[in-house]
């Protein structure tokens, strides 16, 4: 009789207010399945929170359209592919270049006249303290950069073939740690990348090398 009224409350009233009467406690577990659900009727703010867990969720199931606008843009990994001059040439969103090899001092009170030159300053657009950061040389393996004409094989003898050898380094701009020299870059909004021949001796102009960083999600945002 109970199930015969509530049959009847439903067909007469909607799903609506029947929503209001029916509890988990009232559905036996594991009888409810996809097909009895009709498409589109189930929104986000049905579901209590924690209530589906990923191990709920057939892999491949979902799909972009299935999430709400900026969900997937929040913590995700981003990338950058920045060029000899220090330019910014591809990337997913939201980096730009603060300083592209500056000289912020001349030779009379900087001997090496590089104390900057030899590094790139990118600002995130976001503070980096709780996310990683990579670089990584791209390689270009047809442009001649030292003029030896061997551009697609190695050539004896470090740096020989600049194409194919040097080294990167990179980190967050976090002063009394790495400090950064150009005006507004010393904060952990920013990183500096440096770029290196294989002895750890500055790239110069015309043979520097494109090269790509990567920061990762903001850990913070995961469970």
């Amino acid at each position: 009789m109970a199930v015969s009224i509530l049959a009847l409350v439903v067909a007469s009233t909607g799903t609506s207010y029947a929503a209001g009467l029916i509890s988990s406690d009232d559905i036996k577990d594991n009888s409810v399945r996809s097909k009895d659900i009709r498409n589109g009727t189930v929104q986000g703010k049905d579901l209590k929170k924690g209530a589906v867990g990923s191990f709920r969720i057939k892999n491949g199931s979902v799909k972009e359209k299935d999430l709400a606008p900026g969900v997937l843009n929040e913590g995700d990994t981003r990338w950058a592919l920045v060029d000899a001059t220090g330019a910014i040439i591809a990337q997913s969103g939201g980096f730009t270049v603060a300083a592209g090899y500056p000289t912020l001092a001349p030779t009379a009170t900087d001997p090496t006249g590089q104390r900057a030159n030899g590094n790139v300053y990118i600002n995130a657009g976001e503070n980096l303290s709780n996310n990683g950061i990579v670089a990584t040389i791209a390689l270009q393996n047809t442009t001649d950069l030292n003029g030896d004409g061997v551009t697609g094989g190695r050539a004896a003898g470090p740096d020989a073939n600049p194409e194919f050898s040097g080294e990167i380094a990179v980190a967050m701009c976090t002063p009394g740690v790495v400090n950064c020299a150009p005006p507004g870059t010393d904060n952990n909004n920013h990183l500096v990348v440096s770029p290196r021949n294989s002895d750890g001796s500055f790239t110069t102009s015309g043979a520097r090398k494109r090269f790509y960083v990567v920061v990762t999600g903001d850990s913070s945002d995961r469970p």
